[in-house]
């Protein structure tokens, strides 16, 4: 009875901590958002807004595993991204750009917004559990189990991961890896032209969609 008192206990000071954080994250939400709206709106006949470079990419392999040269697989390996339809948050960087440009022709990435990494989290989020090399598939089902898995680097619940992830946070490569990565299905309606890019003429699905990857991804979920 004492356990179980202890755990109670513990489970609604970790459910008061996450409605905290909660309101904090989306008061940040807002407050990015409130900005972002005021440089728009300050903008002149002879001014336009450059929204900044994303800091987080949201890439989608969108080819199987036929006819691929030794230098894509490898680069799909090193994304975790072994199987098609799947997808995995990246850090921008020099050393991402350069091999995303290896396998540009096989995803379609992105910038994705909040509601596409709230939305991945919480409908195909899951947890890599146990050693390396043998981990686990855990469905994300409470906080106890990301606190267990990530608490070390105060990552406590759901919103933590999301909040990690969407801004690009101190702990993001930890958080990113304890991830699974996100399995999604063919979108609804079916791609344009897997052949063409999506900044083609005759316009495709691979290569980079900016902010447009949302609209894909939601298809896919």
């Amino acid at each position: 009875e004492a356990a179980l008192a202890t755990r109670e206990r513990a489970a609604a000071e970790r459910t008061q901590l996450m409605l905290r954080r909660f309101e904090e994250y989306e008061a940040e939400y807002a407050q990015r958002a409130a900005a972002e709206a005021a440089a728009r709106a300050q903008c002149g006949p002879t001014t336009f807004f450059r929204p900044a470079e994303p800091q987080v990419l949201l890439v989608v392999r969108l080819k199987g595993v036929n006819k691929l040269c030794p230098r894509v697989r490898k680069v799909f390996q090193l994304f975790r991204l072994l199987q098609l339809h799947n997808a995995v948050f990246l850090k921008v960087n020099t050393a991402t750009r350069q091999m995303l440009k290896f396998i540009e022709p096989f995803v379609a990435f992105g910038a994705p917004n909040l509601a596409t990494v709230r939305a991945l989290v919480y409908k195909r989020g899951y947890l890599r559990l146990g050693p390396a090399g043998a981990y686990s598939r855990v469905a994300i089902c409470d906080n106890a189990q990301i606190e267990e898995r990530l608490g070390r680097f105060d990552v406590r619940g759901v919103e933590d991961i999301v909040h990690t992830l969407y801004t690009c946070g101190p702990h993001f490569k930890e958080v990113n890896k304890a991830l699974w990565t996100f399995k999604l299905h063919a979108p609804r309606g079916g791609f344009a032209c897997k052949r063409h890019g999506f900044a083609e003429f005759r316009k495709g699905t691979w290569g980079d969609h900016e902010d447009l990857i949302n609209v894909l991804v939601q298809r896919m979920l």
